[in-house]
């Protein structure tokens, strides 16, 4: 198959890098045929600390998604999060330029004025531009105007959410993945993606919470009215459960992170009758040891709540949660913690379900998991946008507008193949 057949979405979280790659087919949509991931320890809080553990965990997911594939990635799609992202609502207005005086039209230039008078804010130099999501239009008196084209008028506003990210945390983001041998095609923010692939239309139109649980941070977007309105970023994620549990009992980070997957809980009811006692390793000369669940429990629900109550405050600093009919939407390998949407609801007061992608076609096993939202969502953006440089679709703008070419990808696509044909 064609290599321009092939997109990969690639979402490097500070726990996690996972990668998904889809082949399209000849009736215009794609499948999902390989999926992989690796432990992360170049990221601390979702910004690149690590050059080299980054791209060495890169390769490591994108190998993993290669063999299952059997297909050779050249370039991909990538998110970014992340305390450093920061948006705001802007508005434009332009003059409608009608051929006829008594007659003027809204055209696609008008539409396309009015959105780039939005985007004119000044921003640090060290800022650039991530995403430009339309919110509504205005023509003369009549708000509310979901697409403005064609209607008749003299004025036209617009009113836009800007969103936008260090560029020195979005370069070092595309360095690690260019010295991992791949291109970039373009960046897109990961709750965008994961909303993408998680939320339906009817969500997004009665207004949703997109909670994003990472590992360093937890992710937030609302959506009201079809539309993104809101994006914020909370510091703490699943790392500091793992964390919290290491201190407490005093074990090691790695042990922590296997309870935690294996027998952590955060709503008590799921214990009713279960209270079973698990085994910790020893380590140090010292011997192992019983802990019960409710003990983990008692460590765990006190952070997630932690993490609730912060995403909700923040929320609630944006729109009021009871005009969100759709409730709140989990994603991310935190969703995956047993009793965390029970949790949200009770601290949100909303309905909460868990956001497993969306059925694409092929693996459907392996993708449709919360921690591969973002992956699958990347997928998908990179379907709709395209492969080239220069991106946009729907007023929607990548930071890259000119992906960066690597010299060595040849090299290091060469080193790649040896290591796994013969090592």
């Amino acid at each position: 198959m064609a290599k321009s057949n092939i997109i990969v979405g690639l979402d490097i979280g500070t726990t996690k890098v996972r990668a998904v790659i889809a082949e399209r087919t000849p009736e215009g949509g794609f499948s999902i045929t390989g999926v992989g991931q690796s432990l992360s320890t170049g990221l601390r809080k979702g910004v690149v600390v690590n050059i080299e553990a980054t791209l060495h965990s890169i390769s490591a997911a994108v190998e993993a998604a290669e063999l299952m594939s059997g297909q050779v990635a050249e370039s991909c799609w990538t998110g970014i999060s992340g305390g450093h992202v920061e948006s705001l609502i802007s508005r434009g207005v332009v003059a409608v330029n009608g051929k006829n005086r008594s007659h003027r039209e809204i055209s696609e230039d008008d539409v396309n004025r009015v959105l780039e008078a939005a985007r004119a804010v000044d921003f640090s130099l060290d800022r650039d531009i991530l995403e430009v999501i339309p919110q509504s239009y205005i023509v003369d008196a009549q708000s509310g105007i979901r697409d403005p084209l064609h209607m008749i008028g003299v004025r036209l506003e617009s009113e836009v959410l800007i969103i936008t990210c260090s560029k020195t945390s979005a370069q070092n983001l595309v360095n690690c993945v260019n010295r991992a041998g791949f291109r970039v095609n373009g960046i897109v923010l990961q709750t965008l993606a994961a909303g993408r692939a998680v939320l339906t239309e009817e969500e997004k139109e009665m207004g949703v919470v997109l909670l994003d649980l990472g590992g360093g941070t937890s992710n937030i977007l609302v959506y009201n009215q079809g539309a993104a309105c809101f994006t914020a970023s909370a510091p703490v994620g699943g790392a500091q459960v793992t964390s919290d549990i290491s201190i407490v009992k005093n074990i090691a980070i790695e042990t922590a992170e296997r309870i935690k997957i294996g027998s952590g809980c955060c709503w008590e009811p799921l214990l009713d009758g279960m209270d079973e006692t698990i085994i910790v390793p020893g380590m140090g000369g010292r011997a192992p040891f019983p802990i019960q669940r409710s003990l983990i429990l008692g460590i765990v629900k006190p952070r997630m709540t932690e993490i609730f109550q912060l995403v909700k405050t923040k929320v609630e600093e944006s729109i009021q949660l009871r005009t969100l009919g759709g409730g709140v939407v989990l994603t991310g390998g935190g969703a995956n913690l047993p009793g965390a949407a029970d949790l949200a609801a009770e601290v949100f007061n909303m309905p909460v379900r868990i956001g497993n992608p969306l059925p694409v076609g092929g693996l459907v096993d392996d993708y449709r998991n919360p921690a591969y939202a973002t992956a699958v969502g990347l997928v998908l953006e990179g379907n709709e946008r395209g492969g080239g440089a220069a991106l946009s679709q729907g007023g929607q703008e990548t930071i890259l507008k000119h992906p960066i070419a690597n010299p060595f990808s040849f090299f290091a696509k060469l080193a790649r193949w040896l290591k796994r044909e013969f090592f």
